[in-house]
């Protein structure tokens, strides 16, 4: 139950941000275009997500699942509030991510252990939550993660 509350206030919550936080221009390539990248790329393992999941580009919100392949983050619910404390142990401030992390805690408190091994590894990996990943998507993945100790 506790998991379905927290979908349905992200899916709540997603288009108003898009639309008055989200400030940056939607991405011009679909999952099938990026699985034609080479295979060691970003955009690859970018498509890969996305088709493994059956997920559509969020327009604006594309970063998002960037970080989850850098990450190697799931998809659950305790997965999604994880990153959202890596994120906040790598610098990134938003009023999005706080309302997660709060939301996060209040209703998994048990989890917390968990949680913060994500914001540990977010304070060990170096900064990179807000590079421009839509430039990187034809840089091989690992050279990425090697570069800004993402584990």
């Amino acid at each position: 139950m506790r998991d379905l509350i927290i979908e349905k206030m992200y899916e709540w919550s997603k288009k108003p941000y898009q639309k008055f936080f989200k400030k940056n221009d939607p991405w011009n390539v679909t999952p099938k275009e990026l699985i034609q990248y080479p295979q060691e790329s970003l955009g690859f393992h970018m498509g890969c997500f996305l088709l493994k999941y059956n997920f559509e580009m969020q327009p604006k919100l594309e970063d998002h699942d960037v970080i989850h392949v850098l990450t190697n983050t799931g998809v659950s619910v305790i997965e999604e509030i994880g990153m959202q404390y890596y994120l906040l142990g790598n610098g990134k401030k938003s009023a999005y991510l706080y309302m997660v992390i709060f939301m996060g805690t209040l209703f998994y408190p048990n989890r917390f252990n968990t949680f913060l091994n994500y914001y540990k590894r977010g304070q060990n990996a170096h900064h990179f939550h807000d590079l421009p990943f839509e430039k990187m998507l034809f840089i091989p993945i690992q050279n990425i993660q090697n570069s800004f100790n993402i584990k």
